[in-house]
């Protein structure tokens, strides 16, 4: 059954697959940083929303949709409209490649995102795993 993006239940879901993935233990193994993703509105989604997901060597936690950015702290934050959101998770957008380009931007350590690209590509695998209700 597909799961609604970007909602609670959505969040949740690659947290339980982060962390049942050996493929993402290995290649995060050195990676710190929790992660706030924002989903900003477009013409397909009037909506902003927020995840929060811990990412702790190789592990996920406290994944949950935020009422506001300023609800928790985080050392990454990546923002993007809903659209490009949609185009990494089905796999016509790479998410490295987007951050790049300025369609996601990072707020924090761009050098350190590049120290460990096998971990985002890793992470954006599993989450592109979910059968996902754009709702379009």
């Amino acid at each position: 059954m597909a799961v609604k993006f970007p909602s609670e239940d959505w969040i949740k879901e690659p947290e339980v697959r982060l962390n049942a993935s050996e493929s993402y233990a290995h290649a995060a193994a050195t990676w710190e940083g929790d992660q706030i993703f924002v989903i900003l509105p477009d013409d397909i989604y009037p909506g902003t929303a927020y995840f929060y997901i811990n990412l702790l060597h190789g592990t996920a936690s406290e994944a949950r949709q935020l009422k506001s950015p300023d609800e928790k702290k985080a050392l990454f934050t990546s923002s993007a409209p809903f659209g490009t959101w949609r185009k990494v998770l089905e796999g016509r957008l790479d998410p490295l490649q987007a951050m790049f380009s300025n369609k996601i931007k990072l707020v924090g350590s761009m050098a350190a995102v590049q120290r460990t690209p096998k971990a985002t590509y890793e992470l954006t695998k599993v989450a592109a795993s979910i059968d996902t209700d754009f709702g379009s």
